[in-house]
């Protein structure tokens, strides 16, 4: 006796997906590719909607070259003279620039050129935007530390070239707005000692406006800086790769682990979801909200200069300094005069911000020695200093972008603009150092207030009276996830350091800097809370342990026998949750 099994029918594969098969194969075979598509199908990215904000700032971009491209093809990059006639009635017959002349053209006569205009402005101010919050996500949450203090340095590169890119973009209408703007970087160019006057004939081709400026910004608005911000690009996202993507703190997650989704298909179709999002938010931004109407500005006359002439956002903390800074403060040595009111403003100021931004995570590793990697985030109530210093720097930016509109708000408030400078000079001085102190304090209270939460639990507003007469109000403990998030980070302490002279009386080598590092990590951590201990968390549970009299807790909250409570490891709260607990969260990726 046989029996047959019957056989599967199978059918062929369409001619196209034949096409697409070889088409893989063939470019495999040659490039390699499937070992990379398979390496980022499987890699897993964390999930958090900051780090939107990264994307944001990719996607902009993308969309400014997209629109610039566009541009690129009517605008004329040319300072020779001509004499409009258009349909701009009013300016009919006016002399001007070539490129004011082909601006006014892409935006009354190309179908479709004031659009792009406007949403190439609107992009760049978005892109800006972007770059900075995600900084200050970075900042905040001590993204930048091993082995990632490279990757920041190129992210702070991007930000000043993002400067860059705007200030020359803005500048190539040659109308009175980027013309008045271009005429103070000349005053600050020819304030640079020594080399000041001969930079600025190399600048501007000759006595400013010269006639090679717009060519020269149109070269590096379109060619120079894109071109680097394109290999910076590529550089932070390998470097991403390379460390895998940070996380933030939970049970489950670990310097070894990455909790997250897959890049396919579940990260890559929201990368794609997001991206046109973001260009639909431009594209409706650039159709209905006017920006940069050069027609009612005119062309570039050095005569005009009228009150409201700010640049944009991202630029207006070097016009508030410049604004700020007290006038007939030059001096002269021998035959060179020293103009104090534009080198502080506009050298010094910017130069000691952005150069402690740039610095402050090899500052914050001088201070702790701590050598090790990081891949889950801090929340930044347990980093004081950082935060607090963060704040402060924010707070000063934001005072100067204030300060460069000082004539605005004196106008619209019917205020003196004498006495809003004075107030803004007041307040440079004091709203960093009060933003910094407030900060910190907040974030202690935080942390505090953490502390009793894992020591005693959530209130409940339940108030008992026991047969004795004692009253209590029953607190509600924490899960074993809160707990975690709530102890897992570390105590830094100040550093300890060898003596100054050994046994023998011989002063120890070293110790000036070894003292000079102690000093700066008493800045950055005396003030402290030390998170909860294991035993800590035990003794309370025994003081609460009469709460069990007035009802049964469930097993999901209590957890005063916890696998790590007997190991007592000081300043050691990350062992108060063990990952492997069945009511923790799986460590593997996800």
């Amino acid at each position: 006796m046989t029996t047959t099994t019957p056989s599967k029918v199978t059918t062929p594969p369409s001619r196209g997906a034949r096409a697409v098969g070889a088409t893989a194969d063939y470019l495999d075979q040659r490039t390699g590719v499937g070992h990379a598509v398979k390496f980022f199908a499987r890699k897993v990215f964390p999930d958090h909607w900051s780090f939107f904000l990264g994307e944001i700032a990719l996607y902009s971009f993308v969309t400014l070259l997209i629109s610039g491209v566009f541009l690129t093809l009517f605008f004329v990059p040319s300072m020779g003279e001509t004499h409009y006639e258009g349909p701009w009635a009013s300016m009919n017959g006016v002399e001007m620039s070539e490129a004011f002349a082909s601006t006014l053209r892409l935006s009354f006569e190309v179908r479709g050129g004031l659009l792009m205009r406007q949403i190439h402005h609107w992009a760049a101010l978005i892109f800006m935007a972007a770059i900075v919050t995600h900084m200050m996500r970075v900042f905040f949450t001590g993204a930048f530390r091993k082995p990632r203090e490279i990757n920041w340095l190129v992210g702070f590169v991007l930000l000043i070239l993002g400067l860059a890119a705007g200030f020359s973009g803005y500048s190539l209408p040659d109308d009175v707005l980027s013309g008045n703007g271009l005429r103070i970087t000349d005053g600050v160019v020819k304030a640079i000692p020594i080399i000041g006057s001969y930079l600025s004939y190399f600048v501007f081709g000759g006595e400013f406006p010269g006639v090679d400026l717009i060519p020269r910004l149109f070269t590096v608005h379109v060619l120079l800086v894109p071109g680097l911000i394109l290999a910076l690009i590529g550089l932070h996202l390998v470097l991403m790769v390379m460390h895998k993507h940070t996380q933030y703190p939970g049970s489950g997650r670990t310097n070894s682990n990455v909790v997250g989704y897959p890049a396919l298909p579940v990260y890559a179709g929201k990368l794609l979801f997001n991206l046109f999002v973001v260009f639909g938010v431009i594209a409706l931004m650039g159709a209905t909200m006017s920006i940069n109407p050069v027609w009612n500005y005119g062309p570039y006359d050095p005569s005009p200069v009228s009150a409201g002439a700010q640049p944009d956002w991202y630029m207006l903390f070097l016009e508030g300094a410049l604004r700020l800074m007290p006038g007939q403060t030059e001096i002269v040595l021998g035959q060179y005069t020293l103009s104090l009111n534009v080198i502080i403003p506009a050298m010094v100021v910017p130069g000691v911000l952005f150069t402690l931004l740039a610095l402050y995570p090899f500052i914050e590793a001088f201070a702790t020695g701590d050598k090790r990697e990081h891949h889950v985030l801090d929340r930044p109530r347990n980093r004081p200093f950082r935060t607090a210093f963060g704040v402060s720097l924010l707070v000063a930016f934001f005072i100067l972008i204030l300060a460069g509109s000082n004539d605005l708000i004196a106008t619209h408030f019917h205020l003196s603009i004498n006495d809003i400078t004075w107030a803004f000079r007041v307040l440079l001085f004091v709203g960093p150092w009060f933003a910094f102190w407030i900060t910190k304090r907040i974030c202690l209270g935080l942390q505090r207030k953490d502390r009793e939460l894992v020591l005693h639990g959530h209130e409940t507003g339940r108030i008992v009276r026991f047969a004795s007469g004692e009253y209590i109000e029953v607190h509600k403990p924490l899960d074993a996830h809160e707990r975690w998030l709530r102890v897992q980070h570390e105590a830094i302490r100040p550093l300890e350091i060898e003596p100054a002279e050994d046994s023998r009386g011989v002063r120890r080598k070293g110790y000036r800097l070894d003292s000079m590092r102690q000093r700066l990590s008493q800045v950055f951590y005396e003030d402290r809370v030390e998170p909860v201990t294991p035993t800590e968390l035990e003794a309370a549970h025994a003081a609460h342990g009469h709460h069990a009299e007035v009802e049964a807790v469930p097993e999901a909250h209590a957890a005063p026998e916890l696998a790590g409570a007997g190991r007592g490891a000081v300043g050691g709260g990350q062992h108060l949750v063990d990952p492997q607990d069945e009511t923790a969260p799986d460590t593997r990726n996800r």
